[in-house]
């Protein structure tokens, strides 16, 4: 895979007020507005139409969603587990722009946070007084209806979102292509993804992120009226929705013009700060010790019934369950991926695929295990054991009120009502603010520092498409639009598994040939005197004294391979970088470039020789080796003090190894 390619487009240099990708970017908003139009003035025509479709998806897909579903959360587990996972999202010398902790934080806000809230009570209750077989509000109900909570929260949903991140950020990180969707599918069409049918799976994955994104608003500012409701005595109609959806879009665009570290990480972090209190306060004020008893059985019955959940359709006993449960989520997470994938990408850069996939597909799974069975639970243990069958009641008349209500069967019901409502608000906010970057990312051809009013725009769109399809019909139009805007990715992202696979066999034939391919002798060496190797040991070669080096001895060195190539007729060149770095590049047309680098990197003076810790000493006493860099990135070897022939001799062995992984290529 070549890794220099053109940019999508030029238009920023000249206008540097904009920063897009036109066919994206104006197809989208035109559809959407389209759409919006259609949904806010053909209400009657809408609903119905919108219901169509669902019918149609759920009848005639529902086995492929099933099975892709499956079929994702297989390949990212097969991933991690192999040699592949050692792969790094990004260069070798690569380090993760976040720590742990700020990582999982934005993971989860942007993963499920406003669907927690609205179905952490809800879902539960739900299944147990409904279930899709068996007798309702007995014991197996209940256990039912946890399984199928964890079932529809569990990896199938990070599992998807993992597909599309780990492509994303392995193609941008590692081999330099834009941020966008487009680059996964790289190798099975190669620079064919910067023509119509690049800008068109871009253009699926704009209005599947708009149609997930609304989807979540939806809910949640329905959530926030009941919860405004219930502490103030707000009507809960859909004007006051409208008016909502208003004032927290223009929250969002705020937190969107402060950018991804100043606005979306805070909020985030402020999220899991109230999340894992309201937890906490749950499993004191609750049945606690019922509370840990039945996460240890839910998790082991989720993980028993796991195989047969996945595939179950419900063939041999049709109902419309299904339909509103399993292949909604299903839905709804695919549409959510090229956002959520996108986000998660965005923030991964760095990571291995083994603590990617560890990451995304176990850390925020237990959290929310933990989430709706601590929730869950102790709504059905006030049903079945409490006896409060209002709870049941409430929740079948109105889903959105289920949290508040929970909560009056509670200790400080206002407080912690007050709290959950300001929980929706800021996850509602990470959701938005989430989802305009991703959009602006995929409309500006994968640009990550696009002026502040492209993200604005597409903050005040998400609004307003989730406004325009609450106007249309409520959560059925939300429903209909997320699962019918699903399908088509479906299929965009089974082929970002085909290209992601092709693309990491390459890489480990590459770094299996790295490592065990046999590598001509050079010969021997000219004896060097053990005094002169000792002082080159302990000397801390400065800035200029590299630089030097690398300008004097390695640069001759390679102008010299590079002349002689050339009159082998090969393609080769020598560069140099402003940090003083030197290349050589050989060219292979259609086939994998060699690149050859030595670079100045700084390190931190020793223990021994940093006596003083102030921070102007520190920098001065900084010290610099010669680092050898291939395409991968760092090498982690310094040449400093090498002569020229050992140079040269470094150079055709890097060489000899990658023909030898050429060769296994086309084998």
């Amino acid at each position: 895979m070549n890794d220099h390619h053109q940019p999508t487009t030029s238009v920023a240099e000249s206008r540097p007020w904009i920063q897009w990708n036109p066919p994206v970017f104006i197809t989208s908003a035109v559809l959407m507005s389209m759409l919006v139009l259609f949904a806010t003035l053909a209400t009657e025509v809408a609903e119905p139409l919108f219901s169509a479709i669902q019918g149609w998806v759920i009848e005639s897909a529902g086995w492929f969603y099933v099975l892709a579903v499956a079929g994702f959360v297989v390949f990212v587990v097969v991933l991690a587990v192999s040699g592949l996972g050692r792969i790094k999202l990004g260069r070798e010398h690569t380090q993760p722009d976040y720590s742990y902790g700020s990582w999982f934080a934005m993971l989860f806000s942007a993963g499920m946070g406003i669907g927690l809230m609205f179905f952490g009570v809800a879902e539960p209750v739900m299944h147990f007084v409904a279930p899709p077989v068996g007798e309702p509000e007995v014991a197996e109900a209940a256990r039912q209806a946890m399984r199928i909570t964890f079932f529809h929260w569990g990896v199938h949903a990070w599992a998807i979102y993992a597909v599309v991140a780990m492509s994303l950020a392995y193609f941008a990180f590692r081999h330099d292509l834009p941020l966008t969707i487009r680059s996964s599918l790289y190798p099975l069409i190669g620079e064919r993804i910067y023509g119509p049918v690049g800008h068109a799976v871009d253009t699926f994955a704009v209005l599947g992120t708009l149609f997930g994104v609304a989807t979540s608003l939806g809910f949640g500012v329905i959530q926030i009226n009941a919860g405004i409701n219930y502490l103030f005595d707000v009507p809960t109609n859909i004007g006051v929705q409208v008016l909502l959806i208003t004032v927290i879009t223009g929250i969002a665009t705020l937190s969107v013009a402060l950018g991804l570290d100043a606005g979306i990480r805070r909020l985030s972090i402020l999220n899991m700060i109230l999340a894992v209190a309201l937890l906490a306060f749950v499993l004191v004020a609750g049945p606690t010790v019922f509370l840990l008893q039945t996460l240890v059985q839910n998790t082991g019955m989720y993980l028993s019934s796991l195989f047969e959940m996945t595939f179950n359709l419900y063939a041999y006993e049709p109902t419309s369950w299904i339909g509103g449960w399993t292949l909604f989520y299903w839905g709804w997470w695919i549409a959510w991926a090229p956002f959520v994938g996108m986000f998660i990408a965005r923030v991964s850069r760095g990571r291995t695929i083994r603590e990617f996939v560890v990451g995304v597909l176990f850390v925020p799974v237990g959290f929310t295990f933990i989430w709706m069975t601590f929730f869950g639970d102790t709504a059905l243990h006030m049903i079945m054991i409490q006896g409060i069958d209002e709870l049941a009641d409430a929740v079948a008349a109105d889903t959105s009120v289920a949290l508040f209500q929970f909560f009056e069967y509670l200790p400080l019901s206002g407080l912690t009502a007050l709290v959950a409502t300001l929980m929706v608000v800021t996850f509602f906010v990470t959701s938005s603010d989430s989802g305009s970057l991703v959009v602006d990312i995929l409309t500006s051809g994968g640009h990550d520092e696009s002026p502040v009013w492209q993200r604005i725009f597409w903050a005040i769109v998400e609004g307003v498409v989730a406004a325009a399809l609450l106007i249309a019909g409520g959560l059925a139009a939300l429903q209909t639009a997320t699962i019918a805007s699903a399908l088509p990715f479906t299929i965009v992202m089974i082929l970002m598994c085909w290209g992601l696979l092709r693309a990491l066999r390459i890489e480990g034939i590459k770094q299996s040939s790295l490592r065990e391919a046999r590598v001509t002798p050079t010969g021997p060496q000219a004896p060097v005197n053990w005094r002169h190797r000792l002082r080159t040991l302990v000397h801390q070669p400065r800035h200029a004294e590299t630089v030097q080096f690398i300008r004097e001895v390695v640069r001759p060195a390679l102008t010299e391979v590079a002349d002689e190539l050339r009159t082998m007729h090969l393609d080769a060149g020598v560069g140099e970088g402003e940090d003083g770095r030197v290349w050589v590049e050989v060219r292979h047309g259609d086939e994998i470039d060699f690149y050859y680098s030595v670079r100045p990197r700084p390190y931190e003076a020793p223990s021994f020789v940093l006596r003083d810790t102030r921070r102007r000493r520190a920098e001065a006493l900084q010290y610099f080796r010669a680092e050898v860099h291939l395409r991968e990135g760092g090498q982690d070897y310094d040449v400093m003090g090498w002569s020229r022939q050992d140079i040269i001799g470094d150079v055709l062995d890097q060489y000899e190894r990658h023909m030898h992984f050429l060769h296994s290529v086309r084998s």
